[in-house]
């Protein structure tokens, strides 16, 4: 069987507003104001460690990386606490997973969220069961990019990993598709969309609505 894998944050939904908020609530905790506003979405969705050094910088502190780990589990613990509060769904997401399932692909994700958060959020959005597989950052030795997390997402789904792609929306998935030797769709209507097309992926994703047929034609 042919395999879709999606990406999650920033792909198939825009979860930086509850990032962002479980990021300032560390700061806050540290004796500072909110140092991320919503300016700050592009970091957000490169992970909690982004954001740390990020608002560490803003400080007028050192940015060291034993204090970014030592804070790194509060923001997670801050994060499951409240994670679908801003968190939305793409437009037209999931009525593009449902094409392409009655297209016959398989399709999953592939993430470099922690599992069970991954797990718990797609639940509450009350969409877990859309997808046949999911592949957090800790489910395997090692996340994106390396392409065993791809892989395995794909052969979940019951597919076969040389015959999937990869929606994503950053460096990270345009490198794990490459390493795993698929193609890529990269989305453009994410906080970094406008720096997709410098990654060169197969194909750009502009709307939802487009994708089962550039995945048509990609595989």
């Amino acid at each position: 069987m042919k395999t879709v894998i999606f990406d999650l944050d920033g792909t198939l939904a825009d979860t930086s507003g509850d990032l962002l908020a479980a990021a300032n609530a560390c700061f806050r905790a540290m004796g500072e104001g909110d140092m991320l506003h919503a300016g700050d979405a592009g970091t957000a969705l490169r992970g909690g460690r982004a954001m740390l050094r990020l608002g560490l910088s803003r400080m007028e502190t050192p940015v060291e990386e034993d204090v970014v780990s030592r804070w790194y589990p509060v923001l997670l613990e801050e994060y499951g606490s409240a994670i679908d509060r801003h968190t939305v769904l793409y437009p037209g997401a999931m009525e593009a997973v449902e094409a392409l399932k009655t297209a016959g692909y398989g399709v999953g994700i592939c993430t470099n969220k922690p599992e069970a958060l991954a797990e718990d959020l797609m639940a509450r959005l009350g969409v877990r069961d859309a997808f046949a597989s999911l592949i957090g950052a800790d489910t395997l030795a090692r996340p994106k990019p390396d392409p065993e997390p791809l892989f395995e997402a794909a052969r979940r789904a019951g597919g076969d990993p040389a015959k999937t792609c990869l929606v994503g929306d950053s460096d990270t998935d345009r490198k794990t598709a490459r390493a795993a030797g698929v193609p890529s769709i990269l989305v453009t209507f994410g906080p970094s969309g406008e720096d997709m097309a410098a990654l060169a992926p197969e194909a750009l994703l502009h709307r939802y609505e487009d994708l089962p047929g550039v995945v048509a034609e990609l595989l």
